[in-house]
């Protein structure tokens, strides 16, 4: 492909400009490479692994002075190590890596003022930027990362520095079980008004759910406060339009202690990980609200869906602004109408057809004519039309509603190691049971972690706390 011809080692590909580009630093921390170890392993590319895995075992060094996103980092590199390991047959070589990247990030917790770590972290001093502001998704999206390596080395400071984060936020106080999307770090608190699924919110409530599934269930602190989140996104945040009934999830404005609230009609699409959410949770959690949980995930993802239909790429925008009037769906604001090679809508999809086998169904109010696979095959080939440069790889593109579109040279790693991966596991033989639900769990980032049980030695308080 075209980044092992143009952009080898680094982290970033831009295949007009047929170069690459680092993310942190001038050395990069081998975010394409990591990001896709088990994409080749499952995709059964043995040559193009091999090479892969000689990269990162002769050249890859996280012994750099850059500062590193400790959320991106988790999530790409270290989760990407992780479930490498885990495929590989247990590589020591790859444990070996994630214990030494997962040190260096620890940083970000013994430089804080708080349980909460921050933001970014020098992945060789103890230098720190002097910046106070977090966000929701970036201090509650480490836990399976952390916590499972704490499983495989035995060593429980890994776990005990991302549960603090997580008794922290049981403690402090939020509307229905939605907590806001800004934190304070120096003071461990949250800040702003903003509550929301989309971008600085949306993979802590994924998580809330994974956690429990990961640790196979016990722990009953993270089902609780997975079901209080998800009580407070259907009565706070989940919508329908007048014209098409299309049921999504816009953000919310919480003031003064709830006295004084905001809905705004935007659905990133971010957001459209729901789907997954709550098609996962409805799979997993056996109570009254499964049924409804399942309607509502297929739901939203029919929406998602939408974004993409409706635009004459057949790919979906940045988000879209609801409206709230009886005369038609959407609204666009032309500044965010960009396509990055987003992978949440195919992640629903994807944990559907899992979930629901794939059938045609009927609601009350809509006919579906296509499968969950069949949604998958036509964005799919919109990202063929118009995302594919001729020369190799996949680029962003500036408006999803002009044909020929205009091309942004950039293709994120998440689109080998989420949007494409999804789409392959869509299409899988189900009979090959590859990644069984029942035995693994999938990070934000779509790296499988497998299911476990946390000894005696690493389990922390959130095994006793109800």
């Amino acid at each position: 492909m075209g980044y092992s011809r143009d952009a080898w080692g680094f982290d970033e590909y831009h295949p007009v400009a047929q170069n690459g580009s680092n993310l942190y630093g001038k050395d990069g921390i081998g975010f394409m490479i990591v990001d896709s170890l088990d994409v080749l392993i499952i995709m059964g590319l043995d040559e193009e692994y091999k090479t892969a895995r000689e990269w990162v075992a002769n050249v890859l060094d996280f012994n750099q002075n850059s500062y590193v996103s400790l959320f991106e980092t988790t999530i790409r590199v270290l989760g990407g190590l992780l479930s490498a390991y885990h495929l590989s047959g247990e590589d020591h070589m790859y444990l070996t890596k994630a214990t030494d990247l997962a040190d260096r990030l620890l940083g970000a917790f013994n430089q804080s003022e708080s349980v909460f770590p921050i933001k970014f972290v020098n992945l060789n001093s103890t230098s720190r930027r002097n910046y106070d502001g977090s966000c929701l998704a970036d201090i509650g999206t480490l836990q399976l990362e952390f916590k499972y390596l704490s499983h495989l080395t035995g060593d429980p400071k890994y776990w005990n520095y991302v549960e603090k984060i997580m008794l922290r936020i049981d403690e402090l106080e939020k509307f229905d079980g939605l907590a806001r999307n800004y934190v304070s770090v120096s003071r461990a608190t949250f800040s702003g008004a903003l509550i929301g699924l989309g971008a600085l919110g949306d993979s802590y409530y994924e998580y809330l759910l994974k956690q429990y599934l990961l640790t196979n269930k016990t722990e009953q602190m993270y089902l609780r406060m997975y079901n209080e989140a998800i009580t407070g996104v259907k009565k706070h945040l989940l919508k329908r339009t007048n014209s098409s009934h299309l049921f999504y999830l816009g953000e919310f404005y919480y003031y003064n202690g709830g006295k004084k609230t905001r809905f705004v009609p935007r659905m990133e699409h971010l957001t459209c990980f729901a789907g997954a959410l709550f098609a996962l949770g409805s799979e997993k959690i056996h109570d009254s609200f499964s049924e409804e949980n399942l309607i509502i995930g297929k739901k939203l993802t029919h929406t998602c869906c939408e974004m993409y239909f409706t635009q004459a790429t057949g790919l979906a925008p940045e988000y879209v602004l609801y409206n709230t009037n009886s005369t038609g769906d959407t609204l666009y604001d032309n500044g965010r109408k960009h396509n990055v090679l987003r992978p949440e809508t195919v992640e629903s999809l994807f944990l559907l057809w899992r979930v629901t086998g794939d059938i045609q169904y009927r609601q009350v109010e809509f006919l579906y004519l296509l499968t969950f696979k069949e949604w998958g095959w036509r964005i799919f080939q919109s990202f063929e039309n118009y995302s594919r440069f001729p020369e190799g790889g996949y680029t962003e593109i500036v408006d999803v509603d002009a044909i020929p579109p205009k091309r942004t040279d950039n293709m994120p790693t998440f689109w080998l190691a989420e949007t494409l991966k999804y789409l392959y596991l869509l299409f899988e033989d189900p009979d090959n049971d590859l990644l069984s639900l029942d035995k693994y769990v999938f990070n934000t980032e779509a790296h499988p972690l497998p299911i476990f049980v946390p000894s005696e030695e690493i389990r922390g308080e959130g095994w006793n706390r109800q």
